[in-house]
């Protein structure tokens, strides 16, 4: 964002044309450059400057409020929706007032129709203020539509219908602004979860601090049972870190100096002094519900269509009004209210309400509920294109395997005790910073280890080491440095073809024993695998840098039907390419850090353990923020219940509207049938989208 960009958040918005209406306004403003609103987030960006005062006056048509970004809004109660929504309250009133005048003193009395004429205007003054700009700014949405249906009926004296028409109207637009705030505090939430103050130390003392105030390298004191509210390292202390709200891990992660810390997660027993980071706008939790806001504003392809449909369909539908109330009566002599009534009825039944909000509020609801599940999906493309995915590849180091080499097994072959054993490879292994090396220090301290001297040493590149300890002249290193006999060399290939790196070490020439190490699979891949094949994606390939029988080892392990090795970076890249040509959409998993251009390159990019990592979370397409690779499959479910939900609302909204427009053709098609269809189908779709905040991982 530029130092000319403001953001805030707007409430009241319950329509996409609203949002579109309030943006030109805004844009009106002569202090104002741009303005480009971002409906799914109820957000505001500004180019320029605008107070409060200035945008709440653009939004007075729908009585917009606009607060700063990031500054909490209470969620409106029941009670605060029938405030807000208060004059249909007095509208209905009115009009329960008007059918008990109605019944007393008849429909042509003039308290009763001067009591149907208050609830109409009372109710819709501000549809009829946007019904009738809207026209002259060539702009015909569902409020045009509205406005001429409820003018056609007071002109031929249908009060009751006439005053129905507005307050079921409200009523929609109502309930289309409850399911839009539904879907979006599923995200907001996450704003309240890192405290406002912190406890700083400052010159030797320790000071309450509001967070924007926080610099970084401050020490911030978190106690137990405090959350933490910037990132950073742990300075002092340890203890257990409840991190659900950033990755969706349910078990508490156990943190130590050095470790990274994330804003809004829970310390639960330790003190802890943490140094900060990152200022409290660039913490991993902002980037976060940045990140999720953006998603929410960008359109799935299915929204596309129901958009474009959207421009035709309102102007046909006004057509097609038109044609019903004058052909009749024009070519056939029929009565001309009759048929100008069944053409008010063609335009409220035609009203577009449920197709519009069919698809943003599932999208919405489903990126919210993502995110609370520790996944981040930038975008309802990203979630619709995952539910038509054929195939899926795999980055092996750090996604499939835990990404560090792990002693697996070992044999001593020499007269040596194990403790003896591992202390002399453990000496000689301490003189060398390889991986491997590494892999049997961090192993051989399970036994009571001897420190030995050692003298001569000499690291052979690409091979191994060499060194003297106690007179004898130790080797350690890969099969190359050594002369092996058959028994050995048969052994070292056995291992070598179920995906071990072997490790020899010899005593004067003699060899003493092998250690063989192997990037460990994570114990969940196995079950994610599979539980994406029982899903019915068919094809699933692992990309590795390392060579075939290591590459064919762990796709047997793990299930993964194909495997491709030696590949570097850039090779990856060409494969996903191919894979794209073989099978259809593909879908590529990786750490984020080497596997960017395959992530980029893939139909769908999915970085995984993106905490805090700013190339995973700018570079994939969908983020799974923990670690766990059981999110996969979860994120694979919710796109595809999200795209049935989607195709169902589409589908019933449409077909409703084409239900109860054939009843035109037998003219049994009243106002009263068009607005309950209309509203009944607005209401269904909106509970059905509504049903994915329930959306657990474990569905």
């Amino acid at each position: 964002m530029s130092d000319t960009e403001q953001s805030f958040y707007v409430q009241g918005m319950s329509c996409a044309n609203c949002a579109k209406t309030f943006e030109s306004n805004v844009k009106e403003i002569s202090t104002v450059k741009n303005a480009d609103v971002n409906f799914g987030a109820s957000k505001i960006t500004v180019e320029g400057s605008a107070t409060i005062e200035e945008l709440e006056r653009a939004g007075s048509f729908e009585n917009l409020k606009v607060t700063q970004e990031f500054e909490e809004t209470p969620r409106k109660t029941l009670w605060g929706y029938v405030k807000e929504n208060g004059n249909v309250v007095g509208s209905l009133i009115l009009l329960a007032l008007g059918i008990g005048l109605f019944f007393q003193l008849g429909e042509e009395h003039p308290v009763t129709i001067g009591s149907f004429i208050a609830s109409i205007v009372i109710g819709g003054h501000r549809l009829f203020i946007a019904g009738f700009q809207n026209p002259i700014k060539l702009r015909f949405d569902m409020k045009t539509l509205m406005t001429i249906a409820v003018i056609g009926a007071a002109l031929i004296g249908e009060w009751i219908e006439g005053a129905a028409v507005v307050i079921l109207f409200a009523i929609s637009e109502a309930l289309e602004s409850y399911s839009m705030d539904k879907a979006r505090n599923s995200i907001k939430s996450l704003m309240g979860i890192a405290p406002k103050t912190a406890f700083v130390m400052r010159h030797g003392e320790k000071q309450e601090v509001h967070v924007d105030d926080i610099q970084v390298n401050d020490i911030v004191i978190v106690k137990p049972g405090e959350k933490i509210p910037v990132d950073g390292v742990v300075a002092k202390g340890e203890s257990s870190i409840n991190q659900a709200a950033i990755t969706g891990e349910s078990v508490p992660v156990y943190k130590a100096i050095n470790d990274d810390v994330f804003a809004g997660t829970l310390n639960e027993e330790g003190y802890l002094e943490i140094k900060v980071t990152k200022l409290v706008k660039d913490t991993t939790l902002a980037k976060i519900i940045h990140l999720v806001e953006e998603a929410q504003n960008e359109k799935a392809p299915a929204q596309q269509f129901v958009d474009r449909f959207a421009q035709y369909y309102t102007p046909l539908i006004m057509l097609m009004a038109l044609g019903v109330a004058t052909l009749p009566p024009l070519l056939l002599g029929a009565s001309f209210e009759v048929w100008l009534y069944q053409g008010l009825a063609v335009l409220v039944v035609g009203c577009p309400c449920a197709l519009v909000v069919s698809t943003p509020v599932a999208i919405v609801t489903a990126i919210g509920s993502a995110a609370r599940n520790g996944v981040l999906v930038k975008g309802g493309a990203y979630l619709e294109t995952l539910g038509n995915i054929n195939a899926i590849a795999f980055d092996k180091t750090g996604t499939i395997t835990q990404g560090r080499p792990v002693v697996q097994r070992y044999q001593n072959l020499s007269l040596l005790s194990d403790h003896e054993w591992f202390s002399i490879a453990s000496s000689l292994e301490q003189q060398s910073q390889h991986p491997l090396a590494q892999a049997v220090i961090h192993y051989a301290e399970q036994f009571d280890l001897s420190s030995y001297e050692v003298k001569d040493f000499q690291s052979v590149t690409g091979k191994g080491i060499v060194g003297t300890i106690n007179g004898s002249r130790y080797q350690i290193g890969s099969p190359d440095m050594f002369n092996l006999g058959p028994s050995t060399q048969h052994e070292v290939e056995a291992l070598q073809e179920q995906g071990h790196t072997v490790v020899l070490m010899s005593e004067n020439d003699q060899i003493i024993g092998l250690i063989a190490i192997a990037d460990a699979v994570r114990d969940m891949s196995k079950d994610m695998v599979g539980e994406l094949h029982k899903l019915g994606m068919d094809h699933s390939i692992l990309l590795t840098g390392d060579n075939a029988k290591t590459a064919r080892s762990i796709s047997e392990q793990v299930g993964i039907k194909e495997y491709l090795s030696q590949l570097l970076p850039k090779d990856k890249q060409t494969e996903i390419k191919q894979l794209s040509q073989k099978y259809g959409k593909v879908a590529m998993v990786g750490d984020g850090v080497n596997d960017a251009p395959a992530l980029a390159t893939a139909d769908v990019g999915i970085a995984m353990g993106s905490a805090g990592t700013d190339t995973a979370l700018e570079t994939a397409d969908i983020a799974l923020m923990g670690d766990d690779l059981n999110k996969l499959p979860f994120t694979v479910r919710l796109s595809r219940r999200t795209l049935n939900i989607i195709k169902q609302n589409i589908g019933f909204a449409l077909g409703l509207k084409v239900l109860a427009l054939l009843l035109v053709i037998p003219g049994w098609l009243t106002l009263w049938i068009a607005i309950l269809a209309d509203m009944g189908a607005t209401l269904l779709v909106t509970l059905n989208a509504l049903r994915l905040i329930k959306n657990k991982e474990n569905n």
